[in-house]
């Protein structure tokens, strides 16, 4: 019986294959061997203004979790400021916010947020799932 050789293809999707296996297989030990249970750290980014209607402003809002577990049901409040009293607030919800990872909303406003004092942000409390 007839031994049959493999041509090059076969070599080099066999190269590709376990370098893609290995490579999986050393993240997920990596991640394993580094993970805590720190708990979510969120960040709060601001985006610019924007108008969206003749009495309406919309403000882009980025949730980075930068801890190292989820943050499930994260309320979070922008209000804007002026001449130290609080002139209009909004809240959104975000329903999962995981580890390392960014997620991004939006409040609206009828105050443009342009001629305040101060823009402020704050999670007001997040869940465990």
């Amino acid at each position: 019986m007839k031994k049959l050789q493999k041509n090059w293809l076969e070599w080099v999707v066999f190269a590709i294959s376990l370098v893609l296996v290995i490579t999986t297989l050393g993240y997920l030990v990596h991640d394993g061997a580094t993970y805590s249970q720190a708990p979510p750290n969120i960040e709060i980014k601001l985006g610019t203004t924007q108008a969206q209607a003749e009495d309406r402003f919309i403000v882009p809002v980025n949730a980075i979790n930068r801890g190292d577990t989820t943050a499930e049901g994260v309320q979070i409040e922008v209000t804007l400021n002026s001449g130290g009293k609080e002139q209009e607030n909004a809240q959104f919800q975000i329903a999962f916010l995981p580890r390392h990872s960014t997620r991004e909303g939006w409040v609206t406003f009828t105050t443009d947020p342009r001629t305040v004092d101060e823009i402020e942000a704050r999670v007001l409390g997040l869940e465990k799932p």
